[in-house]
C-alpha cells in the first residue's frame, strides 16, 4: 500500500470506438499532471455494436488502471453508470462521459473541492453547443415540472459529471430501483455539496446516444419514481369531478323540476346523462392512466431482475 487515496473514473460507452482513444490520451494528460492519487478507470461496455470493446480491451492491456465491463446488451447510460459505481473501489468516484462534451481538465477542480470536504461535486452545464431548440425547450420544461413536484429539488442542467465520495457511493448502491435517475438519487441522498459551473465541450465524433424518445422515457420515469403527485392528481381531480358533477345535478334537479327555469328545461335527460358519461369516461381513463405507470414501476421491482448481465470483465485479472 502507497498511502495514497484512489479516485475512481467511471465511464459507460455506447458506440464511442470514434472517441475513446482520444478521451484515453487527453485523460491521461490530465492525470499525469494531478500527482498525489491513484487512479482507475471504469469503462462500462453497454453493449455496444461498434468495436468498442475491442478498444477498451487494447487500452486495458496497455494500461492496468483500466478496468472495464462488458455487457451482454445494451442496458442503458443509467443502468451502465451504476454497475461502475457498483464495482468502484476508489474514496471516490467522477462520472464522465466519453464523448469529451465533459471536460477531462476540470477533474483536478472537482478533486480539489472534494478535499476541502463537499462529499458530492456537481457539474453544471452553461452552455452546450450543438443542442437543439426541442431539446433545450424539453429540458427546461423538465426542470420546471420535476422541482415543483418532486421531494428533491434538481439543480437546472446538472448533470451526471459529478464527483461523489466513498460514503455516498456506499449509500447509491444500497438502490435497488430499475428505473432510475442518476443524478436524482444522488440528489435525493442529500450529503455536503458543491458545484462547478462548465461549458459543454461539441461532441467530436459520432451521435448523441440519448434521442429525443429516451429522454422522454427517462422524464417520465423521474416524475414517477421522484414524486407521488401524478398518483395524487387522479384523486384531486375525483374529487373535483364528483364536486362539479353534484353542484350540476342539483342545479337540473332544481331548477327543472322545483323552479322550472328555461335553461335547466333545455337540457333533455338522454343530453345530460351522454355529457356526463363522456366527461366522467375520460377522467377515468386518464386516471387510469396515471395509476398505470406506477402499477408498470411495482412490477418491475416486483420481478426483481438483475440490473445488469456482464458478459465479461478484467477485475480479477
Amino acid at each position: 500500500m502507497n498511502g495514497k487515496r484512489t479516485i475512481s473514473l467511471i465511464v459507460p460507452i455506447y458506440n464511442e470506438e470514434k472517441n475513446i482513444n482520444n478521451f484515453y490520451q487527453a485523460l491521461t494528460v490530465i492525470l499525469a499532471n494531478s500527482a498525489g492519487f491513484d487512479y482507475e478507470m471504469i469503462f462500462v461496455n453497454d453493449g455496444s455494436a461498434d468495436q468498442s470493446a475491442a478498444l477498451i480491451e487494447q487500452l486495458a492491456r496497455a494500461d492496468d488502471r483500466i478496468k472495464y465491463l462488458e455487457f451482454s446488451r445494451n442496458f442503458g447510460k443509467e443502468i451502465a453508470t451504476t454497475a461502475g459505481l457498483n464495482n468502484a473501489r476508489g474514496d471516490a468516484a467522477i462520472m464522465i462521459d466519453a464523448d469529451l462534451q465533459h471536460p477531462v481538465e476540470l477533474i483536478p477542480e472537482f478533486i480539489a473541492k472534494w478535499q476541502s470536504g463537499a462529499e458530492v461535486v456537481v457539474g453544471v452545464r452553461k452552455t452546450n453547443q450543438g443542442e437543439g431548440l426541442v431539446k433545450k425547450i424539453g429540458s427546461g420544461l423538465f426542470y420546471n415540472i420535476i422541482n415543483r413536484i418532486a421531494e428533491v429539488k434538481i439543480i437546472p442542467q446538472a448533470t451526471d459529471f459529478r464527483l461523489i465520495d466513498r460514503a455516498v457511493i456506499d449509500e447509491f448502491n444500497r438502490f435497488t430501483e430499475n428505473n432510475r435517475m442518476t443524478r436524482a438519487l444522488i440528489d435525493w441522498l442529500g450529503f455536503k455539496r458543491d458545484y462547478i459551473y462548465f461549458n459543454a465541450n461539441p461532441r467530436r465524433d459520432g451521435k448523441a446516444k440519448y434521442g429525443f424518445w429516451k429522454l422522454f422515457r427517462l422524464a417520465v420515469s423521474s416524475f414517477v419514481s421522484l414524486s407521488l403527485l401524478p398518483l395524487k392528481l387522479a384523486g384531486y381531480l375525483g374529487m373535483l369531478i364528483v364536486f362539479f358533477s353534484g353542484v350540476l345535478g342539483l342545479y337540473i334537479l332544481v331548477g327543472k323540476y322545483i323552479f322550472h327555469l328555461n335553461y335547466a328545461s333545455s337540457f333533455s335527460g338522454p343530453a345530460q346523462l351522454a355529457i356526463l358519461i363522456i366527461f366522467l369516461v375520460g377522467i377515468i381513463l386518464m386516471s387510469l392512466g396515471l395509476i398505470a405507470l406506477y402499477i408498470a414501476d411495482i412490477h418491475g421491482q416486483v420481478a426483481y431482475r438483475p440490473l445488469y448481465v456482464i458478459r465479461k470483465n478484467n477485475f480479477f485479472d
